[in-house]
């Protein structure tokens, strides 16, 4: 494997929990002014540098991609009840919902399929913000990267715009991870931006956010849990700004959902950029516990080497 390529795939990982931990003080903030962004990680409702609950469900896709290949459903839903049983502090409305259903005996096909029948029009973002395990694992391997990354969400997340989203991330993260060295970052997005949109089936509304989400204004992003609003950022903050720090920078002070929309930006910078460019004094002080209640804390280093894995495992 190339030493750029697999630069771009730790970036993936390094990057998605550094935005976690970079939005985690931000999350249900008002959007912060333009002279008073803050650069740097700090403490919230945890401590500086900690990933929260969208870190933890992306590692616990990990291990069930380490498990099985491809996927398994039933395994994947066993891991998130895992985590979920172990008392998260912070769970979305939708996956608790389906994550209740199944910790109690149901299997996962039904309590997805009944959460989403009692609630058709809920499309958050709790399965975007996971997804990007399987586009390192998956990353040379298009057709199973648009089957898995559509399965995953599925386990608790069936709204058609949930489902494209997920596709959308990990096409794009996939298309900037085999991108050649030539163009510029910016060339490299665009193309990989059209690849993503030639390859994924999207409806037709969420088509019109995600063509012009560019060309909006910091005060036209809402920004919040719907998954609309969380790729409407994410492309904003890719395509108006330069480099890794700068681009999660933007987007982590946009508040409302913003360790959710720093994550997903941060999967994608990072394969844009590379783990080499994601600031030295984010990383050296990110960690987080997992699994809960274990005393197991990641650090830099292990999303490293978990990239290394899902990588090998998929080559």
């Amino acid at each position: 494997m190339r030493q750029v390529t697999m630069d771009r795939l730790r970036g993936v990982a390094v990057g998605a929990a550094v935005g976690d931990a970079l939005g985690m003080p931000l999350e249900f903030g008002p959007a912060i002014p333009v002279d008073e962004l803050v650069w740097e990680m700090t403490g919230g409702r945890m401590a500086a540098g900690s990933f929260t609950d969208d870190t933890e469900m992306a590692l616990a896709l990990a291990e069930s991609l380490l498990r099985a290949n491809p996927l398994d459903p039933a395994d994947l839903a066993q891991c998130f009840v895992a985590w979920y049983q172990a008392g998260p502090p912070d769970v979305g409305i939708h996956t608790g919902h389906v994550l209740g259903l199944i910790a109690k005996g149901m299997p996962w096909l039904q309590a997805s399929r009944q959460v989403h029948t009692a609630q058709p029009s809920s499309a958050s973002n709790g399965s975007v913000m996971r997804c990007w395990p399987v586009a390192i694992r998956d990353w040379n391997n298009r057709e199973q990267l648009l089957q898995e990354s559509r399965l995953q969400s599925e386990v608790t997340h069936r709204h058609p715009d949930c489902l494209s989203a997920c596709q959308f991330i990990n096409v794009l993260i996939s298309e900037l991870v085999l991108a050649g060295d030539e163009k510029t970052a910016k060339e490299r997005l665009s193309s990989a931006f059209e690849a993503a949109l030639d390859q994924v089936n999207i409806s037709k509304e969420f088509l019109a956010v995600v063509k012009s989400a560019q060309r909006k204004q910091r005060d036209q992003l809402v920004n919040s849990g719907w998954v609309q609003h969380t790729l409407e950022s994410t492309i904003w903050a890719l395509f108006n700004f330069e480099g890794f720090e700068e681009t999660l920078v933007q987007v982590a002070n946009l508040g409302g959902d913003a360790d959710t929309t720093a994550a997903v930006t941060g999967a994608v910078a990072g394969a844009l950029y590379g783990f080499a460019g994601i600031p030295i004094r984010w990383t050296e002080v990110l960690h987080g516990e997992y699994p809960l209640g274990s005393g197991r804390i990641w650090l830099v280093e292990d999303l490293i080497e978990l990239a290394d894995r899902l990588a090998g495992q998929g080559t």
